[in-house]
């Protein structure tokens, strides 16, 4: 799992007729369409389908709680098509080509970065508006007039790990990792972030064939760092952990890694009540009405509420917010209706900040609670949206 969080045939789902648009009125207003054709490209297969299954709950929820539970805004209706990229960016781009090519104007979705990036291309080079899903990649932010997002970025996550040291001047910050692009991003992330607030950042990266993680441990003990940031992903995870534990690592320094969905969370073992967990979102963590119809809704369908349930949620939300002041055919309208929009959501006030598009919300601090056999969540503290707000983005 991305610490930061942090991802066969091609599958096209309920195609429907292009939006009609009303011939305009007696005084030559142009009269609300019938229907506005949405495409939601997603992972319902492949390596991250579980959080797109996460994302389209949260997406049927959303929509249900902007619109009454009608669909339909004012006389339109919201026309939901359901698209599988599989993971793969190259089935991203083709299913936003037909859609684009059906006069879709409202896309939205995907957990995978790669794919993201490529629909905000799409989105920029054929004017339509293209609200990204769960994908985490900071690129998102700014890339265009056209892009917006519905989750968190990487920086949120790195911000919030910043909030366990009291003072990040002068302080010593270690990125414990993975020696490829996926580690060495995070020490990226974290050089940029919190070695921006004044911290001295270094870092230990392990060669990803290396199966004994004793040396490593110790390495981290010697260093004396006042806050050690975990970014791993992968199956040795378990084994990584546990010579963490073993050779004293967590008395040595508060040992910072992100909160993935549940299915991770049994996953830590013994280290699992010692982590200091950043997270993004987990269950009961926003604590408000909002998301308590969010999570209401999502079991009454018969799914659980999880990591990126709030990302759906908040897409269903803003496609309404962008149907509703924009017209749903009027790109540059929708545009406009969403920048700088504040809203209440499943985490609380949620800003889509105008300069670029970032999408400023609170973030947790988090411990795991053994109960019986079970690990739960619970909330340490929340961080404010503005203490974990990305720094602006040149668009």
């Amino acid at each position: 799992m991305a610490a930061g969080i942090l991802a066969a045939g091609l599958t096209l789902t309920a195609c429907a007729p292009t939006a009609q648009t009303g011939a305009g009125s007696e005084d030559g207003a142009a009269e609300a369409p019938e229907s506005v054709d949405v495409g939601i490209v997603y992972s319902k297969t492949g390596p991250l389908a579980a959080y797109g299954e996460e994302y389209y709950a949260g997406l049927q929820a959303g929509i249900d709680y902007a619109t009454d539970g009608t669909g339909t805004v004012g006389e339109t209706k919201i026309n939901l098509t359901y698209h599988d990229d599989g993971g793969d960016p190259d089935k991203g781009v083709s299913i936003a080509k037909e859609l684009i090519g059906k006069e879709y104007k409202i896309l939205a979705g995907t957990t995978v970065s790669g794919i993201a990036l490529k629909l905000a291309e799409q989105a920029e080079q054929n004017q339509i508006l293209y609200i990204s899903g769960p994908a985490a990649t900071d690129a998102v932010t700014g890339i265009n007039d056209y892009t917006f997002r519905s989750g968190r970025q990487s920086i949120q996550d790195v911000a919030t790990a910043g909030q366990f040291v009291d003072d990040l001047k002068g302080s010593k910050v270690l990125v414990f990792g993975q020696d490829n692009a996926f580690g060495q991003g995070n020490v990226a992330a974290v050089e940029g972030v919190l070695g921006a607030e004044g911290a001295e950042v270094s870092d230990i990266l392990v060669p990803e064939d290396v199966t004994e993680f004793t040396p490593f441990a110790r390495q981290i003990v010697d260093a004396k760092p006042d806050l050690v940031f975990v970014a791993w992903a992968g199956a040795n995870a378990g084994s990584m952990w546990q010579a963490l534990e073993q050779q004293g690592a967590f008395e040595a320094a508060p040992i910072v890694t992100g909160l993935a969905n549940k299915a991770t969370y049994g996953a830590y073992g013994a280290a699992g009540e010692k982590i200091s967990f950043l997270s993004h979102y987990f269950p009961g963590a926003g604590q408000n009405e909002v998301e308590d119809f969010m999570m209401e809704h999502v079991e009454e369908q018969g799914a659980e509420p999880d990591l990126f349930t709030p990302d759906g949620f908040v897409a269903g939300q803003m496609i309404v917010q962008a149907i509703e002041e924009g017209g749903g055919t009027d790109v540059d309208s929708m545009v406009t209706a969403l920048e700088g929009w504040e809203f209440g959501g499943p985490k609380g006030t949620t800003t889509v900040r105008a300069d670029d598009h970032a999408l400023v919300q609170d973030m947790y601090q988090a411990k795991l609670v053994q109960k019986g056999s079970e690990w739960t969540p619970e909330l340490v503290e929340t961080v404010g949206a503005a203490d974990a707000a990305p720094p602006t983005a040149a668009k």
